[in-house]
């Protein structure tokens, strides 16, 4: 019985080392300045991330172009490290930075620590650490192949006013703005649980009853809610256009409460699907045909000369990128610097 065990034991750890050997198993080595490994263990956890985003398994041909990107990457990277090309923590702190702000717009404050790894984690499906050492590499590539390929990011020109006038004259009917208005707003988080929902409730009935239909007092309310431990948030909520799009994420109830509104006008309480909702309009426009020199991003001055100028000029930076992307890998790949290991690739 004992021997029985001991070869069932020895089975298994083997097996386990087996494993362990094939995860560290080159799938590639590149060697442009160095040796370096990417190991199967790597390969397959960017393949599974991949697939995670994707919400289905890749195929062979999907496969292939990960392992292209991850071989690109090294060698951009050790082609980097040879012309003495870095980046700092600071300027991935920049990044990291720049991307908290793009949520604050989102949830109208600043994200916790924890609130921003989740949002990370749901996005990319890394943790913070992780998501960093991604930023250095991305950027290290960006910074390598702008030093090699200058030329042709220094030809690009802007649009002119013939292109822009051509543009708008083709997608006219398309620069029609809906009906919108601004609001500011309260809202009585839902919270957790029946409990909470039904306590979120009372403080929204009791908000309701001292505000009335009084501007003044919804003011003095969205002030309070500002401060910590009020129990409900407040404050602008943008703007709001008339259409399918922005019904379907706040619902047909706030969408037919605000337009029914005049501007200054209190709501009635309504219940959303976060939270109990009180809000006030602020401003008002009309469907309106937009002409070039029209704002066409209510709350900015992007008129719409702007904005079909900067979306020309992005395609036209655009092409430039994936031009010099693909010359840059034609030249880091000459000479076939890097050794794939076919027989380790499959799992």
């Amino acid at each position: 019985m004992k021997r029985m065990l001991s070869v069932i034991l020895l089975g298994m750890i083997l097996g386990v080392m087996g494993f362990a050997q094939s995860d560290l198993q080159p799938a590639v080595i590149v060697r442009l300045t160095k040796s370096e490994p990417i190991t199967v263990k790597q390969y397959r956890t960017e393949v599974e991330r991949m697939e995670k985003q994707a919400g289905r398994p890749l195929d062979a041909a999907e496969r292939r172009q990960v392992l292209d990107v991850m071989i690109n990457e090294r060698l951009a990277i050790q082609a980097a490290e040879r012309d003495k090309i870095t980046v700092s923590d600071n300027e991935i702190t920049q990044q990291i930075q720049q991307l908290r702000a793009s949520m604050v717009q989102q949830v109208g404050r600043q994200p916790t620590d924890a609130e921003f790894a989740t949002a990370v984690r749901n996005e990319t499906g890394l943790d913070v650490p992780a998501f960093r050492e991604q930023l250095r590499r991305q950027l290290i590539t960006q910074k390598y192949l702008l030093s090699k390929k200058q030329n042709l990011f220094n030809a690009i020109t802007p649009p002119t006013e013939t292109e822009i006038m051509n543009t708008y004259t083709l997608a006219k009917t398309n620069f029609i703005r809906p009906e919108t208005v601004r609001f500011s707003m309260i809202q009585v988080p839902f919270g957790a649980d029946s409990a909470a929902k039904t306590k979120a409730k009372d403080l929204a009935d009791r908000l309701i009853r001292e505000i009335g239909s009084n501007p003044a007092k919804f003011d003095e309310a969205v002030i309070r809610g500002q401060t910590p431990n009020s129990g409900y948030q407040a404050g602008d909520g943008g703007y709001l256009p008339r259409n399918l799009d922005a019904q379907q994420v706040v619902g047909p109830d706030f969408i037919n409460t605000a337009f029914s509104l005049k501007q200054g006008e209190v709501s009635k309480l309504i219940e959303g699907p976060r939270g109990y909702q009180i809000i006030k309009v602020t401003e008002t426009y009309e469907q309106k045909s937009l002409e070039l020199d029209d704002v066409f991003q209510l709350g900015t001055r992007i008129t719409v000369r702007n904005y079909i100028g900067n979306a020309l000029l992005q395609e036209r930076q655009q092409a430039v990128l994936e031009r010099a992307t693909q010359e840059l890998v034609t030249e880091l790949r000459t000479g076939n610097p890097f050794q794939i290991f076919e027989n380790n690739l499959k799992w």
